[in-house]
């Protein structure tokens, strides 16, 4: 990197290699190759007369493309797809008639990027996955720690740590589901022509319609895929790019969500995100520790989500049959967007096996609003001695207030003690009001819900991950 050009922050600092290469010029170049290679292939065994030797050359050449070489043929030919065609047959010469027969553009580069949708959503299943291991490991370990509640992020009740962390899993549980079911139903584009009519491959096929049916499965069966578009015009609909990042901007809307609600627990000491021993939060102020991982999580998720809106444009905009319009915008929206969310993913897996409780803090906390969490059974205990409803709710809601205004002032939470010594309540000893402020008992059913969760349903689709991961291992292009 020589610093010369601008370089997407996405390549150089945040997404994987794995991503990157994904995505990248060769990768694209060897698939357009093995798709020309199985339409040759499928085509000789349907009836084309494609020599041998002309099979061999291209399959002896799949990954030998000289992408200087293919440069200097767009910039003659101002198109990518013949670049790479006469590229082709100029390393397998006895290949050359008959490389792209029938075919049209959109043949290799849709084709093209629906394997690459398919893999990169599989990769990003397998980090999601990471994620939800690391949660559910700090679900069960915390399930059982009493902690605020909040509602308008004002204390509301009492959780517990780790069924806080259930909600986010929970999230992450239906990305990697809905992940799932997209690539195992994602169809091929298959061969279908200029305008989607197959009019060249009946052509090519003397008018036999089942050998250009019998095309278009083979080819889907060779890539992999169950099934292959039943209709298209040039391209595939651009309605399964957007569905593709629908599924990315809520994986990336589950991060940020973690992320935000990470940087709120921090900001009260509760919840710490990792960090490294050497790192430096702030150049002005050394005993900073900001949860700067958390911060970027939410900076990519936005930039993510906001990307799937661009696609949803593109989707409802093309005309008739074709429109090119889409290219410059898929070219740049694509990449970016799964190597987004490939960096959301590396940055929530980490945060997520990293977590550190705070376990003082989160203890103060709790004391510290105790007091008027206990406030409704000490209601009910006061009625049960004899008491008027109305009017105890009436004293337990003055008093409260004037202990939420001095402990603006630095007081401590006294509401027990302004109680005990209240006429209202003269008739229940201290102790009976002291026994209600057991955190323990206020978190209801927090504890067994972790404990329900992660056995029930984050368990079986865990299990349903596995078995997908070995479904999909089999298929390799």
């Amino acid at each position: 990197m020589t610093g010369e050009t601008y370089q997407s922050p996405l390549g150089t600092r945040y997404a994987s290699r794995a991503m990157q290469e994904l995505w990248g010029a060769r990768r694209r170049a060897g698939l357009w190759r093995r798709l020309w290679l199985a339409l040759a292939e499928e085509e000789k065994r349907l009836g084309v007369d494609i020599p041998d030797d002309a099979i061999a050359a291209m399959r002896a050449q799949l990954d030998t493309a000289d992408l200087e070489a293919v440069r200097e043929y767009e910039n003659r030919f101002r198109h990518d797809v013949m670049a790479h065609v006469h590229h082709f047959g100029d390393q397998a010469p006895a290949a050359r008639p008959f490389i792209h027969l029938g075919a049209t553009s959109a043949f290799v580069t849709d084709n093209a990027e629906l394997v690459l949708l398919r893999e990169s959503l599989r990769a990003l299943i397998g980090r999601t996955v990471a994620t939800l291991h690391a949660l559910r490991t700090f679900a069960l370990e915390h399930r059982t720690v009493p902690t605020v509640a909040y509602t308008h992020f004002q204390p509301a009740q009492l959780t517990t740590v780790g069924k806080r962390a259930t909600l986010w899993l929970q999230d992450f549980m239906l990305d990697a589901a809905a992940m799932r079911d997209a690539v195992r139903d994602m169809p091929f584009r298959g061969c279908k022509g200029t305008t989607g009519t197959q009019a060249s491959y009946l052509d090519l096929f003397s008018g036999d319609h089942e050998k250009v049916r019998e095309l278009d499965r083979r080819l889907a069966q060779a890539f992999g895929f169950e099934t292959s578009l039943g209709v298209t015009g040039q391209t595939y609909t651009r309605k399964l790019d957007s569905r593709a990042l629908d599924l990315l901007s809520q994986v990336a809307q589950s991060a940020a969500k973690m992320a935000t609600d990470v940087r709120l627990l921090q900001h009260e000491g509760e919840l710490l995100e990792p960090v490294e021993p050497e790192q430096i939060g702030s150049s002005a102020m050394p005993y900073k520790r900001n949860p700067m991982r958390c911060e970027r999580i939410c900076s990519l998720a936005r930039y993510v989500i906001a990307l799937g809106e661009n696609t949803a444009y593109t989707s409802a905009t093309q005309w008739l049959e074709r429109t090119l319009d889409d290219s410059a915008n898929r070219r740049m929206v694509l990449p970016e967007a799964f190597l987004g969310a490939d960096a959301v993913l590396i940055l929530a897996a980490n945060v997520a096996g990293g977590l550190e409780v705070r376990p003082a803090t989160t203890r103060r906390n709790v004391e510290r609003v105790m007091p008027f969490m206990a406030t409704e059974r000490w209601l009910m205990l006061g009625v049960k001695a004899g008491g008027d409803r109305q009017d105890l709710h009436e004293v337990i809601r003055r008093e409260s207030w004037a202990v939420s205004d001095a402990m603006e002032h630095g007081s401590e939470n006294n509401l027990l003690d302004r109680l005990a010594s209240h006429s209202g309540f003269a008739n229940i000893d201290r102790a009976t009001l002291q026994a209600e402020l057991d955190p323990a008992t206020f978190v209801g059913r927090s504890p067994e819900q972790v404990v329900e969760f992660t056995d029930g349903p984050l368990a079986d689709v865990l299990d349903s991950l596995e078995q997908f991961t070995a479904e999909q291992a089999e298929i390799t292009v």
